[in-house]
């Protein structure tokens, strides 16, 4: 499952993020290196800084519902955000495919997302060997073995962590500014 979502009133919020990325980036130009390719990666944010708990409260809405659509036990299990941080694919970046590893839900939220900036991709991760492919008539999100979504700003996308994934190529000269970041179900501790 993959859900797209485009939440409501995300202009400010946006506008906020962003500042608060620009920041980050002047004051560490060089990033961090992970599946990145040309493009900035801040190292993760400071989760209980004010402007970062005001983004997690803008989103929490939208987890919650992954955890109503999965049917996902709410009275044992506690819902933590265990990483987040933000990349910044100029001109020319791209994203590597691969996974997070060590969570349960994965999530891309768009602050900036200029026409032709670089599509997530998603691929099925059973393995041809395991799984027999079916010939159909019209590729859809439900049987295409890799599914791109375009980015729009103000959107959400959340995703199983173990989900392979990679970002097309930004063909724009602008800036694709995406917060990702990983969340984990776990049992609540008594």
């Amino acid at each position: 499952p993959v859900w797209t979502l485009n939440l409501n009133d995300y202009k400010s919020i946006n506008e906020e993020m962003y500042k608060f990325i620009k920041h980050q980036q002047s004051n560490d130009q060089d990033g961090i290196s992970k599946s990145n390719i040309k493009g900035w990666h801040s190292k993760d944010f400071d989760l209980e800084d004010k402007t970062t708990q005001q983004f997690i409260n803008f989103i929490s809405p939208s987890i919650k519902q992954v955890m109503e659509d999965m049917s996902w036990e709410k009275q044992k299990q506690t819902v933590k955000i265990n990483n987040m941080w933000a990349i910044i694919n100029i001109g020319g970046s791209t994203n590597l495919r691969h996974q997070h590893g060590n969570s349960t839900i994965s999530g891309a939220y768009y602050v900036r997302a200029p026409k032709s900036c670089g599509d997530i991709v998603f691929y099925d991760p059973r393995p041809a060997p395991i799984y027999s492919h079916p010939n159909v008539e019209r590729s859809n999100m439900l049987n295409a073995q890799v599914n791109g979504i375009s980015p729009k700003e103000g959107a959400l996308v959340l995703f199983p962590s173990y989900l392979d994934h990679s970002v097309n190529e930004n063909l724009s000269n602008e800036e694709r500014i995406v917060i990702s970041f990983n969340i984990k179900i776990q049992m609540k501790l008594n």
